[in-house]
């Protein structure tokens, strides 16, 4: 009887070894799982055209044209350039930005409110929910703009915030980490997840790959393992046909000194 435990036990050595290597040996998501989410990406084009706010390179991004109405940015994780809430504060829209491993923004003004702490799932002397940071700074049925750059840390997150400071956010602009994680069946779950609360209430409007991450592939299917991505709130668009031209005529390398990294086909046709 001990015989049908060999294989468990190689199977558990292997394991063991791989992971002390720092190898991860994860299950593989299922492939058509996979595709069929890459398929729900593929962005709109809709009556409202996109514009660039912010640099030319990285920390630029692209957003719809509808800014009228929106009271404030929440702009969590504060980088050495501030050019996107640059714009935003040009436009008369306050920025709150959020962030503990830095001492305060790169640029200052009556318009600009920081915190030292990071967006986490709790409230502590360090994280601070994003219910509590909207709550506490905006609190109202105002619409509002979220930019969010926070190094993987979106994925929890996105997962815990409420319905109701969700729907708030009529643009939300995020840079999304670490997507290679797609074909790990666990962490598929999660991205899953994510995506099914903001395509349930939003369209995606735009999307770009950062190309300081490169492309993963697994098989045929290519994965940008960070993504620049644009969603606005359904009811703001009365017209919509899937956007056909990739990359934007206002798409720009995050890193000029290495090629740019095109979205895959299979992003925006559903072609695996």
């Amino acid at each position: 009887m001990l015989a049908q435990w060999e294989p468990l036990k190689m199977k558990h050595a292997i394991v063991s070894a791989c992971l002390t290597a720092g190898i991860s040996v994860a299950k593989q998501s299922d492939r058509s799982a996979v595709r069929n989410l890459i398929s729900r990406l593929h962005p709109f084009s809709t009556e409202r055209d996109l514009v660039r706010l912010g640099s030319r390179g990285d920390g630029g991004y692209l957003a719809p044209d509808d800014f009228v109405g929106i009271s404030a940015c929440f702009s969590p994780g504060v980088d050495d350039r501030a050019s996107f809430e640059q714009d935003m504060i040009d436009r008369s829209i306050p920025c709150f930005m959020a962030d503990a491993s830095v001492s305060g923004p790169p640029i200052d003004g009556p318009m600009v409110h920081f915190v030292k702490k990071f967006i986490g799932v709790t409230n502590t002397p360090e994280t601070i929910t994003l219910d509590n940071w909207v709550e506490e700074n905006r609190p109202g049925d105002d619409d509002l703009l979220l930019q969010m750059d926070i190094e993987g840390a979106e994925w929890p997150v996105l997962l815990n915030v409420s319905n109701k400071t969700l729907r708030r956010f009529r643009i939300i602009v995020i840079e999304f980490h670490d997507m290679e994680r797609l074909m790990d069946k666990q962490a598929f779950q999660i991205i899953k997840a994510v995506f099914e609360r903001l395509l349930e209430n939003f369209y995606v409007v735009h999307n770009h790959p950062n190309n300081y991450g490169r492309n993963v592939r697994c098989g045929q299917i290519v994965i940008p393992r960070v993504l620049e991505m644009t969603l606005i709130r359904k009811d703001r668009v009365k017209s919509k046909r899937y956007s056909q031209s990739f990359p934007h005529p206002l798409d720009a390398k995050n890193d000029p000194s290495y090629p740019d990294t095109p979205l895959p086909p299979s992003w925006f046709r559903g072609d695996v």
